[in-house]
């Protein structure tokens, strides 16, 4: 409606201006009607602002537009007066345009939303369509194939892959696979791994799922991130907040400005016209309306850009400090590294064989829910090359089957103990085994308390043998190299040393690259696990300041040490790293669509369990920054010509031209980040 009324306005002070040239009385007066027309459209809803700002005991800059305007008419300069306002609505029209074009970008995300689920009754299997503010925790979802997800939840039944752009950013999909036996009413589904869980407003691919509620309909991730993101734009940066002080003292001086140059004709020998059309001249000039558009387009449009990649910026205030950040911590555990142990090496004994070792321990270890367990298995699976999936050996060490339940083709182990602290044992056909680490064989030399508690563990089984001097040298080398060790050894002869280790994601030595280039001075790692893991994954991923066996006190200390000297982030889990996280100038958390704390701590919250939007993020603030600047130094360098310029006579025509070309120009400059890609991805 802004712009039809702006173009009737233009329309008809075109036609005025043209008939009014003419020396014809007659058309004369109907040129004036034509203006005063002009003048009525033009300003219609910059007077609705300007009574309400009034109201508000606000001088916003509609009431400057609207006293200049209306100065132009007494003067006897109505056309210029339409004029300006003709231009103004134009540019408020275009403004809103634009703007509303960055808001549609976020919007788009509530389009995503389902509407209604199939729901599958739990005693008849009948299948019936709900709304999907209906569903309830631990309902039965039908997901056809090639339709979008209904709920957020656990898969428990079929297989597919999943495009998960729409929550996560990620840009290929993803598979999917059921989790047996879950109930969301008492297992917690952020502990599953990823490929058993999916979000709503995601596209299922080809194959037909079911799958099990674990959120009610505003509880879901893309609700959230949908509330997040709308209400960032509420958050105003650090710059927003110094222009609209700025603004607060500079439009009553302007005024102040404008009434002292209405008494020019007092001490110059010119009419009082002249010194009202140049104070009005003055009155437009000094108009910030660029200036009050600078920060918030830029910011508007950089949290819509990176929404659409999974990045959510939460508000103006993160977006600008990440732009400025030197130092970044980050987690090892989960953030540079799988977050899940993987045999990294396996050093066998004398004429016996690596998978023959992996064997033995995968046969004593699938009995076991340690964390190193599974681990073990995917190793002898993969030794033997079988089909086996990673999800039925999570599931075959979370329920205590043995690994022969599963396919894979390992001894039977019985009389399985647990001895703890050091490991297991077992017998494997008439032979005792052993699994465990170097305190498991060396227990007789350990202090009196703790040979009281081993030979408690170990009565009623044959004791192990003391290790000889090439086990010895294996754990303490492995060891060293920041690897959990786990020694096997059959009746009488050790078999090998495996080496267990976290390893690093594959894209994390790039994106440490990609951060130095984007002016990251410092990456440095924090983490909890002994020094010697740490320093192998620094080594491994290119990071130079590593601290090891810290705790999440240490991680503070260090995070404010560091935020002394320079901005700082950090990045983890929002979890474990929730002190150092408050205490970074930045807290970003990655891989949050999972994880309720993550999305609520962090400042930035990467959606997808991915590290390379880590790099997108900071250069995105940095353009976004830049933008920002480029913005302040065109509205605050036209005010700096144009009021000069007026006072020296410039028409009043002119400065309204330059006046919202300028503010035009800040808005197409912000709405470039739209279409931002970092040069260095």
């Amino acid at each position: 409606m802004q712009l039809s009324f702006a173009v009737t306005a233009g329309v008809t002070l075109v036609i005025g201006w043209l008939i009014g040239t003419g020396d014809d009385t007659d058309g004369a007066t109907v040129a004036t009607w034509l203006i005063g027309i002009s003048l009525f459209f033009g300003g219609f809803f910059a007077t609705i602002d300007a009574v309400a700002g009034l109201w508000a005991r606000r001088f916003q800059i509609d009431f400057l537009m609207i006293v200049a305007a209306l100065g132009a008419v007494y003067i006897g300069h109505a056309a210029e007066g339409a004029l300006l306002l003709v231009l103004f609505s134009l540019g408020h029209a275009a403004e809103h345009y634009a703007l509303d074009r960055a808001q549609r970008s976020i919007e788009s995300l509530a389009t995503l939303r389902p509407t209604s689920a199939l729901v599958a009754d739990p005693d008849s299997g009948e299948v019936r369509e709900v709304a999907v503010e209906a569903l309830c925790i631990g309902d039965t979802v039908v997901v056809r194939p090639d339709s979008r997800i209904a709920a957020d939840g656990v898969v428990i039944d079929g297989e597919s892959n999943v495009d998960q752009s729409s929550v996560t950013g990620e840009s290929m999909p993803v598979d999917k696979l059921p989790a047996a036996g879950f109930d969301p009413l008492v297992d917690d589904w952020q502990s599953l791994a990823s490929e058993h869980k999916v979000f709503a407003g995601t596209i299922n691919g080809g194959g037909a799922m079911r799958l099990r509620v674990t959120r009610v309909a505003e509880d879901m991730t893309l609700a959230r991130v949908i509330r997040m993101v709308t209400e960032a734009k509420t958050h105003r940066s650090p710059t927003q907040r110094l222009t609209d002080s700025f603004e607060r003292y500079f439009v009553p001086a302007v005024l102040t400005f404008v009434v002292l140059l209405l008494f020019t004709f007092v001490v110059f020998d010119e009419p009082f016209s002249a010194s009202l059309y140049r104070a009005l001249g003055v009155l437009v000039a000094a108009s910030p309306c660029a200036l009050a558009l600078a920060t918030p387009s830029a910011v508007l449009s950089a949290v819509a850009r990176g929404g659409r990649d999974g990045v959510l910026f939460k508000g103006g205030g993160p977006l600008e400090e990440l732009g400025r950040v030197e130092v970044i911590g980050l987690d090892k555990t989960g953030t540079l590294t799988v977050g899940k142990p993987a045999v990294v090496e396996v050093i066998a004994g004398p004429g016996e064989s690596a998978d023959e070792t992996l064997r033995i321990a995968a046969a004593v270890e699938s009995h076991s829910d340690h964390p190193l367990a599974g681990a073990i298995i995917r190793a002898a699976q993969q030794a033997e090359s079988s089909e086996i999936s990673d999800a039925d050996i999570e599931n075959t060490v979370m329920s205590g089957r043995s690994a022969t339940d599963i396919g894979l083709r390992t001894p039977i182990a019985v009389q399985i103990r647990r001895l703890t602290g050091r490991g297991m044992s077992a017998t494997i056909g008439t032979e005792p085994v052993w699994v465990g680490n170097l305190r498991l064989f060396q227990w007789r030399t350990e202090p009196r308390s703790a040979t009281a508690a081993s030979s408690a563990d170990l009565d009623s089984a044959v004791e192990p043998p003391q290790p000889p001097d090439w086990v010895v040298e294996a754990d303490r080398e492995l060891r060293h190299r920041g690897q959990t060790t786990m020694i096997v050894c059959r009746g009488e002869v050790f078999l090998g040393v495996i080496g267990l280790a976290d390893t690093t994601r594959p894209a994390a030595a790039a994106m440490i690259g990609l951060l130095r280039k984007l002016g990251i001075k410092q990456v440095v790692m924090l983490s909890g696990d002994n020094q010697f893991a740490a320093e192998a994954i620094a080594r491994e991923v290119g990071i130079d300041e590593i601290y090891g066996d810290l705790s999440p006190e240490d991680k503070l200390d260090i995070i404010e040490r560091l935020a002394e000297r320079s901005a700082v982030a950090m990045i983890g889990d929002g979890v474990n790293d929730a002190p150092a996280l408050a205490a970074a100038t930045v807290s970003i958390a990655m891989g949050a669509a999972g994880s309720d704390v993550a999305l609520e701590t962090a400042d930035i919250a990467l959606m997808a369990d991915d590290l390379t939007k880590l790099p997108l993020a900071v250069a995105l603030s940095r353009r976004a920054s830049q933008v920002i600047r480029q913005n302040l130094w065109i509205s605050l360098g036209m005010i700096a010509v144009l009021v000069p310029a007026t006072l020296m006579g410039l028409q009043l025509a002119v400065a309204v031209v330059f006046h919202e070309g300028s503010t035009l120009l800040v808005v197409a400059n912000a709405l470039r980040l739209l279409a931002y890609r970092p040069t260095a991805e």
